[in-house]
């Protein structure tokens, strides 16, 4: 079965809505669009870097799809050729087509049709932005691992990577490192069920109490 990875920009309060400018997706009248862009560095570029130093297939929701689109069939470089020469599956409900190189319309239920490619021969599936996409993975259970880089940034309004249809799941910390601006670059990997505990003090049994009375009673 291929492995399916979100990588995401994500505040500490997990806002990964428009990081790369104002214009990016300024939907629900966000209005702090723009909040990663500052803070990038070479640690983090060579993070990125390693991603798509590999073989890998793009699974995109619409918005994400159209920024990609209108900029990387149009620059140089090493990212814009390992993106352009991807296979890029895109989840929309309004398209009817997808002309960027490599694209692929996925139709009828996004959540069996992406189970099925993760059951298919292939290389790594790789989910770039896409916040309303991820919901859906997540409520599907579909997700293997997370690479987050998390920016010291609280803005307590915006899309969110685990939002209210997250099914509760256990997570490893499979890596991490701190980029020259303090974003911390993760990456989490599925690890099974939540594991429930108490930190709640035990009630005492009648020969406890009897005890610690005696114990007073000798002061």
């Amino acid at each position: 079965m291929r492995k399916l990875v979100v990588n995401a920009f994500v505040t500490l309060d997990g806002v990964m809505q428009a990081p790369g400018g104002p214009e990016e997706d300024p939907s629900g009248g966000f209005t702090h669009g723009g909040w990663g862009v500052t803070q990038f560095d070479d640690v983090m570029v060579e993070k990125i870097g390693e991603g798509m130093g590999q073989p890998f297939d793009l699974l995109l929701g619409r918005k994400t799809y159209e920024i990609f689109a209108a900029h990387w069939p149009y620059v140089e470089g090493p990212f814009a050729d390992a993106l352009n020469g991807a296979t890029k599956y895109v989840a929309s409900r309004t398209l009817d087509s997808v002309d960027w190189q490599n694209s692929k319309l996925i139709e009828g239920d996004v959540g069996e049709e992406v189970a099925k490619l993760k059951e298919a021969d292939g290389p790594v599936i790789q989910v770039q932005g896409s916040a309303t996409l991820i919901q859906t993975l997540l409520e599907h259970d579909l997700v293997d691992e997370f690479g987050l880089m998390i920016f010291p940034v609280v803005l307590g309004t915006g899309k969110r990577v685990f939002g209210d249809g997250a099914i509760p799941a256990g997570l490893r910390l499979k890596d991490s490192k701190m980029s020259t601006t303090g974003v911390i670059l993760t990456t989490y990997e599925r690890a099974g069920d939540v594991e429930y505990g108490s930190a709640a003090l035990e009630e005492p049994t009648e020969a406890e109490i009897q005890r610690r009375e005696r114990q007073l009673a000798e002061r």
